[in-house]
């Protein structure tokens, strides 16, 4: 590697996600920069195939895996554990898995499974870490959320989603609480040296679109034509991970590596703030 690709020598990162799509190339695209990566995933076969092509493709070894499932809350404290156990720093966090289901399912904890694994998950695993985000300050977390969160909304009542679901419409209210989390989180953040973006990929052809819309997965691996790659789609989350020109810029939604206006009800403190504190509640943040 030249020095100038070598810009996140020394800074450690996570990914969660990491075994396919974006979050796989994301992970590469950091290891190419000379990071230390963490890749979260939840099969140990396809993370440890996935570990094994960033490292012969980026020629680093740099890169390992920790497997945890994301539906589970102890499974996220595990992952949170481990990681501290063998890390004294964590330098950019990025919040990438997620997943799109066409019925309604239920998590070990008794969550809706879209609900649990993209909002819940982040918002646990990085209040989890954030003692180690600001100890090792600068540093940055990211959220893959999704313009699906146009048209959204948290309706508390049905918070889990018994009464209607969607495959599609439970997502967007998934990519909103992404998008509220963030601007919560960076307020809370405030003062630190820890900064919170999300960003929205693109339309990317990866297995959760396969799902969203229905096809089966090998067709979408085999063509282009919904979608641009999980390459291009992993650009603005390596952006906001890595650009010096970032530095500081917090609370802010990205598309195409640049700062856009999200949906109008994204910027309700109010919700936003309610939102934090039943997903407090809901993963016993709180609670000894």
């Amino acid at each position: 590697m030249s020095g100038a690709s070598k810009s996140m020598a020394g800074k450690i990162c996570m990914v969660t996600g990491a075994n396919d799509g974006i979050g796989k190339a994301t992970a590469l695209g950091l290891a190419n920069l000379g990071a230390t990566v963490v890749m979260v995933c939840r099969s140990r076969e396809q993370g440890e195939a996935a570990l094994a092509e960033i490292k012969q493709k980026s020629g680093s070894d740099y890169v390992s895996l920790l497997l945890a499932d994301l539906a589970s809350q102890d499974s996220i404290r595990d992952l949170a554990e481990n990681f501290k156990a063998q890390h004294g720093a964590l330098h950019v966090l990025i919040n990438n898995a997620g997943i799109i289901s066409r019925q309604r399912l239920v998590t070990v904890d008794g969550l809706e499974t879209q609900f649990a694994v993209n909002h819940l998950a982040p918002f646990l695993l990085t209040n989890l870490l954030l003692d180690v985000l600001k100890s090792s300050a600068p540093a940055r977390i990211v959220t893959v959320a999704s313009d699906m969160h146009r048209g959204a909304n948290i309706d508390f009542d049905d918070l889990q989603s018994e009464r209607s679901y969607g495959p599609t419409q439970v997502y967007s209210k998934t990519k909103l609480a992404n998008v509220l989390f963030t601007y919560e989180l960076a307020r809370r953040l405030q003062g630190t040296k820890v900064a919170a973006n999300c960003l929205h990929p693109g339309m990317v052809a990866t297995k959760l679109l396969a799902d969203a819309i229905g096809i089966p997965r090998a067709l979408m691996s085999t063509t282009r034509l919904m979608g641009s790659s999980p390459e291009k789609g992993a650009k603005t989350s390596i952006y906001l991970a890595t650009s010096p020109a970032l530095e500081g810029v917090s609370g802010k939604y990205f598309i195409k590596q640049k700062a856009v206006e999200s949906a109008k009800v994204s910027y309700d403190d109010s919700l936003a703030s309610r939102l934090w504190k039943v997903s407090a509640e809901l993963t016993g943040l709180f609670v000894a």
